[in-house]
């Protein structure tokens, strides 16, 4: 009889495609937590935030066919209404979806009306002047605005977000990293 053979050291060929998997599902793990797309998932958010709370207040404004303004400072914005009994404008505090609310740490906006920038003041108390920069007219029209949110300290379009109308009306989000849509001019004032 033959004596058994000695087993080879080595590996077989399963016992490899199973380290290499592994290795491949770390690796995967790692790309996916420190690479991949670094967004500012909170600057998205805000200006998306922005854009859905216009679109309602442009909405609530025709259905009530009352004016509709939104203020902005650099810490926060507001939502007001222009009241026809007293004359005046007034925060739109019966609705808690148009109620104050402040910018996330680090996000500066920066508004331009008709084509000029407009100087933003760093309240940190509640906004006391009511008169709005942006009208939402109770017909649905807007006047004419880019808002700009941007992370401090960083440039280019990829930290900015961009809420803005375009010649219809229409209100418009850009997110940091979109481009414009062919034939649509951008309004803001080159900073020198």
């Amino acid at each position: 009889m033959r004596a058994p053979r000695a087993r080879r050291a080595g590996f077989t060929l399963i016992e490899l495609m199973i380290v290499v998997f592994v290795i491949g599902l770390v690796t995967a793990a790692a790309i996916i937590t420190f690479g991949g797309d670094r967004r500012d998932t909170e600057l998205d958010k805000e200006a998306e935030r922005i854009n859905a709370l216009l679109d309602y207040a442009r909405e609530q404004a025709e259905l009530q066919t009352r004016d509709y303004g939104i203020r902005i400072n650099d810490l926060a914005y507001s939502f007001v209404v222009f009241d026809v009994l007293q004359n005046q404008w007034r925060v739109a505090d019966e609705d808690d979806a148009l109620r104050e609310r402040e910018f996330p740490e680090g996000l500066r906006p920066a508004v331009v009306l008709e084509g000029r920038p407009i100087v933003l003041d760093a309240k940190k108390k509640a906004i006391q002047d009511f008169k709005p920069q942006i009208m939402i007219f109770a017909n649905g029209d807007l006047s004419s605005f880019e808002i700009t949110l941007q992370r401090e300290g960083g440039g280019g379009d990829r930290n900015r977000a961009r809420i803005y109308t375009d010649e219809q009306t229409n209100i418009r989000l850009l997110l940091p990293g979109e481009t414009e849509p062919k034939g649509v001019v951008e309004r803001t004032v080159q900073r020198r």
